[in-house]
């Protein structure tokens, strides 16, 4: 089985001092706290999939992709292999907390996202998977 292609942004800023990445919250409770991410799709590579990423989830126009932080191959819950690529993408002058739907279509049509920062990793818990690098980021 070929592996799927994933990549997902921790998005930061830098307020008081202090490093604070953002995520969210999807409106089925079963999908919980996440950071922004998707598939890359087959005419794209991981770089340009997370700024088309960042743009659909969050409503952000201007930021910037700082780095490619850590790849990994990860087994989700149906038994798929994903490749996944987390990037460190830095924006300044954004709100404390807004909403947002999503513009990538399929399954989150019609839904709304309610973003907001987090300040350390253990500030919330995010869905399996979401934080496994928030550590790079906090130190």
């Amino acid at each position: 089985m070929t592996p799927i292609k994933k990549a997902y942004g921790y998005v930061i800023r830098i307020k008081n001092g202090k490093t604070q990445v953002l995520v969210f919250r999807h409106p089925i409770r079963e999908a919980g706290i996440q950071i922004p991410k998707g598939t890359v799709e087959h005419h794209e590579n991981t770089y340009e999939a997370v700024i088309r990423e960042i743009k659909e989830e969050t409503g952000l126009e201007s930021f910037q992709v700082e780095a490619l932080i850590a790849e990994d191959f990860w087994e989700n819950a149906d038994g798929a292999i994903h490749h996944r690529y987390f990037y460190r993408i830095r924006v300044w002058d954004v709100p404390d907390q807004w909403d947002h739907q999503p513009t990538g279509g399929g399954d989150e049509s019609g839904l709304t996202f309610r973003f907001f920062w987090i300040s350390s990793e253990h500030e919330v818990q995010l869905i399996k998977g979401h934080g496994d690098y928030l550590s790079v980021l906090f130190t």
